[in-house]
């Protein structure tokens, strides 16, 4: 068993089961106790869940619901949304990631000749009039105040596409470049989407330099632009640089 498939069922383990022993892990997944530890070890570091004696337990969801954030920083995030609009050619398949800021990208890619995928509910509601989009919905589990869509169904849906650009959210970017978020179970569906994409974009203001988080999602690497509205400090610019990033301010 490949080890991403293999991270994706313990993380699932833990979420349904609130804890797992090494020993339980190791006889459901078919693989030695000395994996198991390797795993979790690896997982823990990646801040996608909590090490407790003999086996490992889920870390807690701390962002805030979609409805709190969406108010917030609204203008920021209309011109970076504007910026990111400007990059999409027509014709393009464009991947879309939950939160607020690809909900006001989604609003700027009204009328044109593309197809949007997503897991995100607020930009399928924002799309799903536009005749113009062919429009994909994602499959998962529903969470409410998030409104969005997660889990193994949506990873799995993300290895049958390929989109030409991704548009990717955060909750923190880290002054060595890590993009982080605070909501683990979206971690996985953030990197399902990264390996589907030819072009990642991270969109992020200001206030996500360094923002907050505990689970990394990528590092600078895997990013081809960043798009914000103020500049980043020395050291993330730096490591954005070294990567060979575009950093685009508005």
């Amino acid at each position: 068993m490949l080890s991403e498939r293999r991270h994706g069922l313990i993380l699932r383990t833990l979420r349904t089961n609130g804890s797992a022993t090494i020993s339980a892990l190791s006889e459901q997944l078919g693989v030695s106790s000395a994996t198991i530890r390797r795993d979790l070890v690896q997982l823990g570091e990646e801040g996608l869940l909590k090490r407790v004696y003999g086996g490992a337990a889920p870390v807690e969801d701390r962002d805030d619901p979609f409805v709190d954030v969406a108010t917030v920083r609204v203008a920021e995030k209309d011109a970076i949304a504007v910026r990111c609009a400007e990059l999409v050619k027509d014709g393009e398949t464009v991947l879309l990631d939950i939160g607020t800021t690809a909900h006001r990208i989604a609003r700027q890619l009204r009328g044109r000749s593309l197809t949007v995928i997503t897991s995100s509910l607020a930009v399928f509601e924002e799309l799903k009039d536009e005749e113009s989009i062919q429009l994909v919905l994602l499959g998962g589990v529903l969470r409410r105040d998030y409104r969005s869509l997660v889990g193994f169904l949506t990873e799995d849906n993300l290895r049958q596409v390929h989109a030409d650009r991704l548009f990717l959210g955060t909750s923190g970017v880290r002054p060595g470049g890590q993009v982080m978020d605070t909501t683990v179970v979206e971690v996985p569906v953030k990197r399902a989407m990264i390996a589907a994409s030819d072009h990642v974009v991270l969109a992020a203001d200001l206030a996500k330099f360094p923002g907050s988080g505990m689970a990394r999602v990528c590092g600078p690497r895997e990013l081809s632009t960043v798009i914000t509205n103020a500049p980043a400090d020395d050291k993330t610019r730096a490591a954005l640089r070294e990567a060979d990033v575009e950093v685009i301010e508005v």
